[in-house]
């Protein structure tokens, strides 16, 4: 059975059709990007996963589970985390208290015992900080450890962004054009830290992305889509190479040759 499963996702606004009839399925640590030009909905589709958005038709399944309704607040909880096209960090917090935030929907203690602070309360507190501390030196992020996130360059605070998600230990985790905006070393280390997560967390990825290097060495399978619509999916190699991906972005055949 696949981990995430979408059928007919279809959403409209007024006259608009931004998804028409999307259809895909993913399967347990792989990693799967979503392409096509500016307008194509591919941020579209993370909105309805995040359930910023609710379908007009269809829905979309994590395992046998449709999720397609479930409260937004409830996301995280069933294992999916994201970052943004635009950076939604505290620009006024540190590094290591943004990424800190990620760890909120672990928390298992209530309110009664946050007051008083008691040892449960400390230990989780401990678990937390530790994890954070695990992901910074992943993400080599320990030069800016106690920095503010205003004074951080750019491609670092894309990099916090994708800590804060992975703080949450997600099984599935959506990043939204990770690479825009990064320098090309950036980019490079970004290829690492994305095959690393794969491969020593076991978490699945779902990417939208216009750096097409990027996509083709990192995944497994893509889907193209252009104005909402699918036009292939299938291996890298096989949706560069489909003639309607060729057209759809540079508008001849022999693009990506």
């Amino acid at each position: 059975m696949a981990l995430l499963t979408a059928k007919n996702m279809t959403l409209r606004f007024g006259g608009l059709t931004a998804l028409n009839q999307v259809n895909f399925d993913i399967q347990k640590g792989e990693i799967f990007s979503i392409i096509g030009p500016n307008g194509a909905g591919k941020t579209t589709i993370f909105n309805c996963l995040s359930r910023f958005y609710n379908l007009d038709e269809g829905a979309f399944y994590l395992g046998d589970k449709d999720i397609s309704k479930i409260n937004p607040s409830a996301v995280a909880d069933m294992g999916i985390a994201r970052t943004f096209q635009n950076i939604e960090l505290f620009k006024n917090m540190s590094v290591l208290d943004n990424i800190l935030l990620g760890r909120h929907r672990k928390r298992g203690t209530n309110l009664l015992q946050e007051i008083f602070f008691t040892r449960s309360v400390k230990k989780q507190e401990m678990r937390s900080h530790l994890r954070a501390e695990e992901i910074i030196d992943f993400l080599e992020l320990q030069q800016y450890r106690n920095q503010v996130i205003a004074n951080l360059p750019y491609g670092a605070q894309k990099t916090v962004e994708i800590g804060r998600a992975l703080a949450m230990d997600p099984e599935i985790l959506l990043l939204d054009e990770p690479s825009s905006g990064m320098t090309m070393e950036e980019t490079e280390d970004l290829s690492f830290w994305i095959t690393d997560i794969k491969e020593e967390f076991g978490i699945t990825i779902i990417i939208v992305e216009h750096n097409m290097g990027l996509v083709t060495s990192l995944s497994d399978r893509v889907l193209a889509l252009s104005f909402g619509v699918p036009i292939t999916i299938g291996t890298p190699e096989e949706v560069m190479n489909h003639p309607e991906v060729m057209k759809a972005y540079l508008g001849e055949e022999g693009a990506f040759a």
